[in-house]
């Protein structure tokens, strides 16, 4: 008896490994049989995503979502996220791929996998076109402005020349007052604030002069599933060298990507 049981549970083990084996099927060809993917974007971090005046999504993932669907031959399906839930929004398979500003940490790729970074998220220094500066050395004898207390002004504050007059504002606001009104040629914040300025004042745009602190951003997706995550590679790496990705940083951020990105 206890042969045939043993014959038994033999057959059962493998029919569990079986069924769990098929369970997990592969995404990417999920995706392709549904002619759909479901994209996580950000809903209210401009100018990644955020709300238009239609009330539709728009923004720089959004954009990044509909071309990576439109390099699959497939539909987009956008789905509005915050900070807080669009991972677990991945996790659950409420979305096949989250592009919401997404930065890389080691507590993170735990859990999920990342593409190659398809958009730049810095803290630099920015300023008028005609200053010429490219580097920390180069703000000598420049005056810049940044907000107390900043990661920007920690950054100047330790690192800059010492003939460096830095400016200190109580916040983000007064910081922005000052290189509009020309009582700066130099500001140290991040590049999303850089992108406001020049989309709300043209005529002194906030060029990047160089980058202090980088945290790019990546395509989210879960683990174990290469085919997925080396097509969204293999069509971010095509959006890199056409210009496509170069076009979205220039819309949405204001600035050409960085040397180097």
């Amino acid at each position: 008896m206890s042969i045939f049981r043993a014959l038994a549970a033999g057959i059962l083990s493998a029919a569990v490994i079986g069924l769990s084996g098929a369970a997990h099927a592969d995404a990417l060809d999920s995706i392709m049989k549904a002619k759909v993917i479901k994209v996580a974007v950000p809903q209210d971090f401009a100018p990644f995503g955020s709300a238009g005046a239609d009330l539709k999504p728009q923004g720089l993932d959004v954009d990044m979502a509909n071309y990576i669907a439109e390099q699959l031959g497939v539909k987009a399906e956008i789905i509005a996220v915050t900070s807080a839930n669009r991972i677990p929004y991945l996790q659950t398979h409420k979305a096949d791929l989250v592009i919401s500003s997404l930065g890389k940490n080691p507590e993170r790729e735990k859990v999920i996998d990342f593409s190659v970074a398809y958009a730049p998220f810095f803290s630099g220094v920015f300023g008028a076109k005609d200053v010429a500066v490219a580097k920390m050395e180069d703000l000598a004898g420049k005056t810049v402005g940044a907000t107390r207390g900043a990661i920007e002004e920690q950054e100047l504050t330790k690192a800059a020349p010492k003939d460096t007059t830095i400016k200190r504002f109580e916040d983000n606001n007064a910081t922005i007052a000052a290189f509009v009104s020309g009582q700066v040629d130099l500001i140290a914040t991040g590049n999303t604030v850089a992108a406001a300025i020049t989309e709300k004042n043209p005529s002194r745009p906030a060029t990047t002069k160089f980058i202090m602190n980088n945290s790019p951003c990546y395509v989210g997706l879960n683990k174990d599933e290469p085919a997925l995550l080396a097509k969204v590679n293999e069509i971010i790496e095509k959006a890199k060298k056409d210009g496509t990705l170069n076009k979205f940083s220039e819309k949405w951020l204001k600035n050409p990507l960085p040397a180097g990105f």
